[in-house]
């Protein structure tokens, strides 16, 4: 027996292969342009700033056990866990619930034709089941689902929807309780603001802002470095020239000193 992260006892089960990757969408694009292409998983990740419990990611699926068949689980577009182990997902390939104590805290999923029916007819109650907190849909036109943007959240045993606001210029916007963020469908695109500052969290763009001001700023402290060793090196060189002209003048010095006494010496003689 070994003990899962929150204590629930689980028979040794290390010895099982770690789950498939789920099957490729014809769709994909659509995810990748929505979550990966812009960022947003990322800057989740960086917003919550616990790698080592906290699970972020995507295309993987949430099985209740580990011995449970795959035919009957869901891998959702994106995957919020708090107080889970990165490493346990990692290993297994999946997030198994009875692994971590807990069901994941939010998954969202994408809209694409082909999946669309799907993600709004049947995967609530898929993932009500399985006691996700908050299941969220995102439709960059609304083609899909009905709704560009969508969020249900868990009352009992049954999703309730979540009030979605219409904002100036076609904004929609949606308060996460789990994440503590508000979602937003603008312009086609998903983002995340954090309610207490009214501000958007970390974008991708001004990550690699940042990331380049620490680069130019590494750079100019190994020029600095660079130049201060040159201008040192070159002191030492001045340095050790004046000190090898000094001991060349000292020999020549002396040089003459024993040339003038061997000359008075033959003259004393």
């Amino acid at each position: 027996m070994s003990a899962t992260p929150h204590g629930t006892a689980e028979p040794d089960i290390g010895h099982l292969q770690p789950f498939p990757d789920p099957p490729r969408n014809p769709d994909e694009a659509t995810w990748f342009r929505v979550l990966a292409r812009s960022g947003v998983a990322y800057c989740l990740a960086w917003h919550f700033d616990a790698p080592e419990t906290t699970v972020i990611n995507g295309k993987m699926y949430i099985a209740p056990n580990p011995l449970s068949e795959i035919k009957e689980l869901r891998a959702p577009d994106l995957l919020i866990a708090f107080n889970a182990d990165p490493d346990t997902c990692a290993r297994r390939n999946a997030y198994v619930i009875s692994e971590q104590g807990k069901p994941p805290d939010f998954v969202m999923e994408v809209a694409s034709p082909s999946t669309g029916r799907i993600d709004v007819r049947d995967k609530p109650a898929d993932y009500a089941a399985l006691g996700i907190p908050e299941y969220w849909r995102f439709d960059e036109t609304g083609e899909s689902y009905g709704a560009r943007l969508a969020g249900d959240r868990l009352v009992g045993d049954r999703y309730k929807p979540i009030a979605i606001a219409k904002l100036p210029n076609s904004k929609l916007e949606g308060y996460s309780k789990v994440l503590g963020l508000k979602l937003r469908w603008e312009k086609g695109q998903l983002k995340c603001f954090d309610p207490t500052t009214t501000k958007p969290i970390m974008s991708l763009a001004e990550m690699q802002r940042i990331t380049e001001e620490e680069r130019q700023g590494w750079l100019k402290e190994q020029k600095a470095r660079l130049e201060a060793e040159q201008r040192a090196e070159e002191a030492e060189q001045r340095a050790a020239a004046e000190r090898q002209a000094r001991l060349d003048a000292e020999r020549i010095a002396a040089a003459h000193i024993r040339e003038l006494e061997a000359k008075l010496h033959r003259r004393g003689h």
